[in-house]
């Protein structure tokens, strides 16, 4: 397995975490902290021009130079060890590392533009970032840190099933980088197992994309939402009552929209979504409205507070 780092780490916010679901950043910087992990978060980052990029907005020129800012600054603030809170973020940055990396007419085009806008110090060189070795999704930091998550769980979720949606742009992108079997990955679920709750290692349709596709989700609506709704029913036959994510667009696709795909089945899911930060957040004690912020969620999160056994200390909105 590729090595994880613990320290030096940037955590890259996210655009579509900070607008959509700030727990899931609160939560993994309670959860950072608690494990000991050294990390900045840095104001002076960009966004990594994801949802842009993958609708046609940024050509790849421009997301690579985004990219090579983002990893100058990182390398100007020592903490060169990039995690993301957002699967598209990671491979876009993946992405980008490697253009930067092989191809030097790209990165001397670039370099000239960093150049003339008077950031120089922010040039990039092929010591600046390694793909495999630099970048990494929060979830596999977390990962890393299984045995002492299991160590510091405080609240009983035993009572709880979860299964988990891996997001296609962190196993299908760079498979060749997905932590265990990309055509069944266990990254979530391990993490979950930890805090002693049921898991729903496979399940119809676990390898399917969320059916979001970013434009396709207001061009293609009803091909969209039928993809969503394929695996909300499998879910649904499995009991689960948390469907554990690890990327905001799938998050948002599921939660947002499970009311009015239900609707047009005729059935009620309740299935709640949750980053997998957010669920072990919750697992070790954090507040669910201050830390976790489950107030921002379309599918109530308070009924799966009620089948927790032990009283997490500080519930109050």
């Amino acid at each position: 397995m590729k090595e994880i780092p613990d320290k030096e780490i940037l955590l890259f916010k996210s655009c579509l975490v900070n607008v959509e679901y700030p727990g899931v950043e609160s939560s993994t910087r309670f959860l950072f902290d608690k494990l000991g992990i050294e990390y900045i978060v840095s104001e002076r980052q960009s966004c990594c021009t994801g949802l842009g990029h993958y609708s046609d907005l940024f050509d790849q020129f421009s997301t690579a130079a985004l990219a090579a800012r983002n990893f100058g600054i990182a390398r100007e603030l020592g903490h060169k060890n990039i995690a993301t809170l957002c699967a598209t973020c990671y491979a876009i940055l993946k992405k980008s590392g490697n253009i930067l990396n092989k191809q030097d007419h790209i990165r001397d085009s670039i370099n000239k533009i960093l150049d003339d806008s008077g950031v120089p110090d922010l040039k990039y060189n092929l010591e600046d970032m390694d793909s495999r070795s630099n970048i990494f999704h929060a979830v596999e930091i977390l990962y890393n840190k299984v045995d002492e998550i299991q160590d510091l769980v405080e609240v009983d979720l035993s009572e709880i099933k979860v299964a988990a949606h891996h997001a296609c742009h962190y196993c299908k992108v760079h498979h060749k980088d997905t932590i265990g079997n990309v055509r069944d990955p266990m990254v979530m679920e391990t993490l979950a197992r930890a805090c002693g709750v049921q898991t729903v290692n496979w399940y119809d349709r676990k390898t399917n994309t969320c059916g979001n596709g970013f434009r396709q989700r207001y061009m293609n609506k009803d091909l969209s939402f039928s993809i969503t709704a394929e695996k909300l029913m499998s879910l649904k036959e499995n009991e689960v009552d948390i469907l554990l994510h690890m990327c905001p667009n799938c998050q948002l696709q599921f939660d947002r929209n499970q009311k009015v795909i239900g609707e047009s089945f005729g059935t009620e899911f309740n299935i709640i979504c949750l980053n997998v930060s957010q669920f072990l957040a919750l697992a070790l004690g954090a507040d669910p409205y201050k830390v976790v912020g489950i107030q921002t969620h379309t599918v109530p999160v308070e009924p799966i507070l009620d089948k927790i056994k032990q009283i997490i200390h500080a519930y109050e909105v």
